[in-house]
Parts: C-alpha cells; structure tokens; sequence
C-alpha cells in the first residue's frame, strides 16, 4: 500500500507540473492571439480594394487573355501550404495537410512550405517535390519576404513550368473556430461583364491590359499576406484551445488521484490500526 502511495504521489506532481506547462503556452498564445486578429482584420480591407479594383479591370477588359488567365496545358500544379511552426495545436496542422492530399492534382505538385511542420511534412514526401520553404515567417512576418514569394510564383508562371498556382491556409473564423481552406490564385477567371457600371468613369492608361497585367504582382502579395495572417491568427486560436483543455484535462486528473491518493491512505491508516489491535489482543 505504501509504494502504491507514493506512485500515486508521483504522478501527482508529474501531472501538476504538465499543468503548469499548458497553463503557461496557454496564456502565451492568448497574449499572441490578440495580436494575430488585429494584424488580420488589418490586413482584409487591404485585400478586398486589390481584389474589387483587379474585378473592375477584368470588366474593362472584354474577355482578353493575359498571361495570368492562359492556363499552360500539362504542367504541374503548384500547392502554398501554410502550417504552424509548432505542434500542441490541436487538429491545425493535421486539417491542412488531409484537405492538401484530397487534391486530385496533388499528386506530383510543386510545394512552397511557409511554416516549420509544412517543411517536416513535404520534405521528404514522394507525392511532392518541395521548391522553397520558409520557416518562422508568420510570427515575424515581412512584405518583403511575401514578395519574394510572389516573384518565385510569378517567374515559374511566366516560364509555364507550372499550371495552376493555389494557396492552402486557414481561415479565422473566432477563437474557437478555424477552417481549413483553399483558394485558386491563377489561373485569374476573367468576368467581363461583372462590374462595368462601376468602373464606367474610369480611364486607364495605356490600357486596362497593362495596368492589370503591373497589379497582379500586389494583388499575389495581398492575397499570400492575407493568408499567412489568417493562417497564425488560426493557430493561435487552435492551440489556446488546446492548451486550455489540455488544463483543464489535468485539473480533473489531479482531482481523481487525489482522491484515490487519501483512499490509499486512509486503507493504510486502517491496516495499521488492525494490525496494532490485533496484536494489543494476541499479548493479553
């Protein structure tokens, strides 16, 4: 009964000392999480004014090809995976990659890991052939770096050694709340008719086709930053979560042994006092 208490005793403190763990990653990603959501919603009105202005081009443009609407035939496609650069999150990272290989074309894609556990996933997938890999970029995120993606991006594109570019992230929904999503970058859908009545006032010059073909690269780099901010918003809502039932968790399992810890005892207080009236009785 006594080693059986001090097992007991043991994985007490073990556990406490997990808690104390969680309970500080938990606070770290609360502190880092109100961050992240600002630096996102910073981020979408930025997004949406390149998206509406890169629509009303396409309307001027009367359904003429560009470079970024002409999909190259045969070539493979290129995947922007953005994972988290550290695990205890939840099911983050594992929702990303599960929705990457349901992608018909991820068979024999091209991959540009932003992210720690994106890099150990593909860097030595047979599925995949990894071109770039960016690690810690979300939390110390740079326009630069981004652009520097946007480039790679744009010269394989432009030198058609690749058909179609996505960007796999995840959406912040709330703290509680991330979703797994993916979202096609080009080939660019020309809609021409979509805003016209809009743009009926504006001139370009020299022409619509020049002035979308020089905004596309802000228009990647709008979208790649949008993503990465929403992608590390998400992870630190997903392991705040995590952290906070990983507490929680350890809470009750402090509680239950320490109730079977005074059980013990308590048999043990028993025994002796057994043993000692047993033989109080056998020396009269």
């Amino acid at each position: 009964m006594g080693a059986s208490m001090k097992d007991i005793k043991s994985r007490i403190k073990s556990v406490e000392s997990t808690m104390q763990i969680t309970k500080a990653m938990e606070l770290v990603s609360s502190s880092k999480l109100r961050r992240a959501k600002e630096r996102a919603e910073n981020a979408r009105p930025f997004f949406n004014v390149l998206y509406k202005t890169v629509a009303d081009l396409a309307s001027e443009m009367d359904g003429s090809e560009t470079v970024y609407s002409h999909t190259p035939k045969g070539k493979p496609s290129l995947y922007i995976i953005i994972a988290g650069d550290r695990g205890l999150a939840g099911g983050y990272n594992a929702n990303i990659f599960r929705l990457a290989a349901e992608q018909p074309d991820f068979q024999g894609a091209k991959v540009i890991a932003i992210g720690r556990k994106a890099i150990e996933k593909y860097a030595r997938s047979p599925e995949v052939e990894l071109i770039a890999e960016y690690p810690g970029l979300a939390e110390q995120l740079k326009v630069a770096t981004v652009q520097q993606i946007t480039r790679q991006v744009l010269r394989m594109w432009q030198n058609r050694e690749i058909g179609r570019v996505r960007i796999l992230f995840t959406q912040f929904v709330t703290a509680l709340t991330q979703d797994a999503s993916i979202l096609d970058i080009l080939p660019l859908s020309m809609h021409p008719a979509a805003s016209r009545a809009s743009t009926a006032a504006i001139i370009y010059d020299p022409s619509p086709q020049t002035v979308f073909s020089s905004i596309i690269p802000q228009y990647l780099t709008g979208i790649i930053y949008g993503a990465i901010t929403e992608s590390y918003a998400s992870e630190q809502g997903a392991r705040r979560t995590a952290m906070e039932a990983a507490t929680g968790n350890a809470e009750d399992m402090i509680q239950n042994l320490s109730l079977s810890y005074n059980r013990a005892r308590q048999a043990a207080i028993t025994q002796e006092l057994t043993e000692i009236v047993s033989g109080a009785n056998a020396a009269q």
